[in-house]
């Protein structure tokens, strides 16, 4: 019976992710910020799905990340992170991005990293 939950929980995420990237896809001049939540970590990846190419990315595991903030799982680390992620795309001339919130409601740790990636200068 624990089996069979775990495989529904899966198929579930899966159909979620399916629904979510028929709508949404990221060109060279709007690449796509997709979000990953951990229990533990933050990841996000700024993909052009027309080459198949990750533009640029940040995570809360990276050492420049660990220097800033101690504590990696709360909405004050989401905010640093987005802040990093926002630099890093505007180093590469990237304005104008599509937001991929993955499989996670829009709130908390995502909402605050999105507002702080607006905050950063990026338009979506």
């Amino acid at each position: 019976m624990y089996r069979n939950k775990v495989e529904l929980k899966k198929k579930a995420k899966e159909r979620i992710r399916k629904r979510i990237r028929k709508k949404i896809k990221g060109t060279s001049e709007r690449p796509r910020v997709y979000i990953f939540k951990s229990n533990r970590y933050i990841y996000t990846q700024v993909i052009d799905d027309e080459n198949g190419r990750i533009l640029a990315s940040a995570s809360t595991i990276e050492k420049e990340f660990k220097e800033k903030n101690k504590n990696h799982k709360n909405t004050e680390a989401s905010k640093i992170l987005g802040e990093t992620l926002a630099k890093r795309l505007k180093q590469k001339k990237i304005e104008k991005v599509v937001f991929d919130r993955g499989i996670s409601p829009y709130h908390g740790r995502v909402k605050a990293l999105a507002e702080a990636i607006r905050k950063g200068g990026l338009v979506f």
